[in-house]
């Protein structure tokens, strides 16, 4: 994670913890940090308006949330959040259509229940506004509303007998009458029209001011469940949370309909197509039917019809996990488990499902003692409740050290244990308001740093004997924010004669220690802890712990080695590399050249045994070189440089440290080799410009180096730049003379004859001077 990321993960989550206490102001300040950090991320932008709008700052809210919607242009949050701004401020006609807004990009997601309560906003603060009530006439006959939709076709037909529709209102009032033939309310209204009778408009309720409850809080507010997930919510247990979802989803099948449809009160355009497209009318008639009946009944607690028509239903071609979930739920309320069963398992691979399938499954299984299979299904429960609840970034790490901890509590025989799990996993999630709780039971767990990642809640509930240890650790931590660092240890001493196996505890004490400035004590306490975790079987964790002695203690050589010995043994080779990178860094700072070259050769070993990527073996080789010539350990710096060359033939200093190294070593004619090789690299992949360029700043450099004029003029002659050519022929003459050289003097004056220099007699001359 890179600076900026972990800025904005550390922004987010303090913000998330000031909104739940209802301290705002705090948390406008962490959201906006989060939001300087990553100016683009809708999440960030959303939550700092709603910190702004609970804090009745509704200017900067309504500029968070119209960034947020351009941000997110299917996203209905923030269009919803401008409509209660903006009735909230008294601008009731913009309130109106951000409320439309808002509910069409709701019907977009199949969100019913939100779509139907934004268009009963728009009702409530202007009651004559016909295409809201058009829209939730059409929508509650969709969902076999049949008493709303009455009601709201009745004031479909009023406000176009009041524009002037006449027939338009007759037809609109017959539609009710044919849904609800008994309905009496349909029957005046009809009476009314047939006899040019005017009907009652819809009007405002009484007492109704068309504003929001100013002292409504965000945890209060239904919206919440809209929010960021990652800010913990109240509401329903998980079951009824889970069944609410399955309805509004089951619902949302019921009502695929058109904005031409939405528009059209007469509409009788059928459901289902946007999920059965390819399936027969008579097959969508039926499941459309038996839906809509196990719906309305489900919603009217007849269980037991519900359940035959949701089965009707999937037998006859309805497949999407909310009906399984569904159906499994109500043959489980039913008593009847071995049913419930087999659709539960078709539902708990669905994370809106996952959750409540977990839980009614371990339920069965425990009514019937089988005590082992219900402990792994509640642990797998706790698994998706917990990691619910946690930042995005941290929901994959998380998830994965439940592995262990299940594959672990698989093999125990001790029933009085398992049982006593899952009644704590019980008491836990099967609640109302459980990811407040799963929440405040996280917040126990010992502080980590960020680098030991997040902390399974199981560690708490398969250790303890009861749940009491969750307000003992909450005790701890109180203790300790106050300050009081020693009674914290003290408390964690008696603590841990009740759990002396809690490795959490342990961790919360090394924390104490450090921050008491016992260091040694607290490196000690950290890896230990590491290394009982490593006999756990739980490596991730044991990584973790000792990647965080390493922080706290960068010099501690043998930390650092265990560490890099845990990452290659787990195969997180590119980690490993990078630790060995950084303890070679602090040898080098310290001078300790030969061990730095050491650890450096072991990375680069590393990195060839497992094919890491070219990247790591060209970093370290540089590294590896760059120590060579500072110990002019010349051979041994051109042999790693020849690698280098090997490795990226294209890397302009490389070249040069090899062609410089060979002249150090009095290897004229290999340097010139290796000087030819790369201009020739450079040419083949017609970089002509660079060819030229790389030469001359080599002689520019290196004034008697002639090799390299000699092949400058040698290219200044292909490309017909004669004068250049001849100017370094001359001077390669000199030095060879100078040097003694008279062969390859000659050898120069003859190239500049090829030629045809203007003062060709004056090179004859020098050339027979030169014998």
């Amino acid at each position: 994670m890179d600076e900026r990321e972990k800025t904005y993960q550390e922004a987010m989550n303090l913000g998330h913890s000031a909104a739940w206490d209802q301290q705002w102001e705090e948390a406008v300040n962490h959201y906006r940090q989060a939001v300087q950090a990553f100016p683009q991320r809708v999440q960030a932008i959303n939550n700092l308006g709603l910190a702004y709008f609970q804090l009745n700052k509704f200017n900067e809210a309504e500029a968070c949330y119209k960034q947020a919607a351009k941000l997110s242009l299917d996203d209905p949050l923030p269009v919803e959040r401008l409509a209660q701004i903006y009735e909230r401020v008294g601008k009731i006609k913009l309130a109106a259509d951000y409320s439309m807004s808002s509910a069409d990009l709701y019907l977009k997601i199949k969100d019913a229940d939100k779509a139907i309560e934004n268009w009963a906003r728009v009702t409530r603060m202007i009651p004559e506004h016909l295409k809201a009530h058009s829209r939730l006439a059409i929508v509650h006959e969709r969902l076999g509303h049949t008493r709303q939709a009455v009601r709201e076709y009745i004031s479909v037909a009023a406000l176009l007998q009041d524009i002037g529709q006449v027939n338009e209102a007759r037809h609109t009032v017959e539609k009710a009458v044919r849904l609800a033939p008994d309905n009496e309310e349909a029957q005046q209204a009809l009476e009314l029209v047939r006899n040019n009778k005017t009907l009652p408009k819809p009007v405002r309720q009484r007492g109704d001011t068309g504003s929001l409850d100013k002292g409504k809080t965000y945890k209060d507010s239904r919206e919440a469940d809209h929010e960021s997930t990652s800010i913990a919510r109240r509401g329903p247990d998980p079951i009824a949370e889970a069944r609410q979802k399955a309805l509004t989803e089951l619902a949302g099948l019921l009502f695929d309909v058109s904005e031409e449809d939405l528009d059209d009160p007469n509409s009788t355009r059928p459901g289902l197509k946007g999920v059965f497209g390819r399936s027969k009318g008579d097959e969508l008639d039926n499941i459309s039917k038996y839906l809509g009946a196990a719906i309305d009944l489900q919603t009217r607690a007849q269980d037991d019809a519900a359940l035959k028509e949701l089965k009707k239903a999937i037998d006859s071609g309805l497949d999407v996990p909310a009906a399984y979930f569904n159906l499994g739920l109500l043959y489980h309320k039913l008593n009847k488990p071995d049913k419930a069963h087999g659709y539960l398992q078709r539902s708990v691979n669905h994370p809106s499902f996952a959750l409540a399938s977990r839980l009614l499954i371990a339920n069965q299984y425990y009514a019937k003692e089988r005590i082992l299979e219900a402990a792994t299904e509640y642990l797998e429960a706790l698994r998706e409740a917990d990691v619910s609840v946690v930042a995005e970034n941290q929901q994959e790490n998380l998830r994965s050290q439940y592995d262990p901890l299940i594959e672990t509590y698989a093999k125990k025989v001790d029933k009085l244990k398992l049982r006593q799990l899952c009644e704590n996993i019980e008491d836990l999630v099967s609640r109302e308001d459980w990811r407040d709780h799963v929440v405040k039971a996280r917040r126990q767990l010992p502080t980590t740093a960020s680098g030991v990642g997040a902390m399974p809640l199981a560690e708490i509930l398969t250790e303890a004997s009861d749940t009491g240890i969750v307000e003992a650790i909450a005790r701890i931590n109180e203790i300790a924010r106050k300050g009081h660092l020693r009674s914290a240890m003290e408390e964690s001493f008696m603590l841990l004669t009740s759990a002396p196996t809690y490795l959490p505890l342990h961790i919360q004490m090394a924390e104490l220690m450090l921050r008491m400035e016992n260091t040694k004590a607290a490196v000690d306490k950290f890896s230990v802890v590491a290394e009982a975790y490593s006999i756990r079987g739980e490596a991730q964790r044991a990584t973790n712990l000792m990647r965080r002695v390493v922080e706290i203690s960068p010099m501690d050589f043998n930390a650092r080695t265990r560490l890099i010995k845990r990452l290659s043994e787990m195969g997180e080779v590119d980690k490993a590399i990078h630790e060995y990178i950084k303890l070679a860094d602090v040898q080098y700072r310290l001078a300790q050249l030969d061990h730095a070259r050491t650890t450096y050769e072991n990375a680069f070993r590393l990195a060839q045994q497992n094919k890491a990527d070219a990247s790591w073996s060209v970093r370290i080789l540089k590294q590896m070189a760059d120590i060579d010539l500072q110990r002019l350990d010349w051979k041994q710096g051109l042999r790693v440089y020849e690698q280098l060359r090997t490795l990226s033939p294209e890397d302009e200093l490389t070249r040069t440290r090899l062609i410089e190294l060979n002249v150090r070593l009095g290897r004229r004619n290999q340097a010139a080799v290796e000087l030819d090789n790369f201009v020739t690299f450079l040419s083949g992949k017609a970089k002509h410009g660079t060819a030229v360029a790389y030469l001359e700043k080599m002689v520019e450099e290196n004034e008697d180096m002639a090799f390299a004029r000699s092949r400058l003029a040698a290219y200044y002659a292909e490309l017909d730049r004669k004068e250049e050519a001849i100017e370094q022929w001359d001077r390669v003459a000199e030095i060879m003379v100078v040097r003694g050289d008279i062969e390859r003097a000659k050898e120069a004056v003859r190239a500049i004859l090829l030629l045809n220099p203007e003062n060709a007699d004056q090179y004859r001359s020098a050339l027979q001077r030169l014998g």
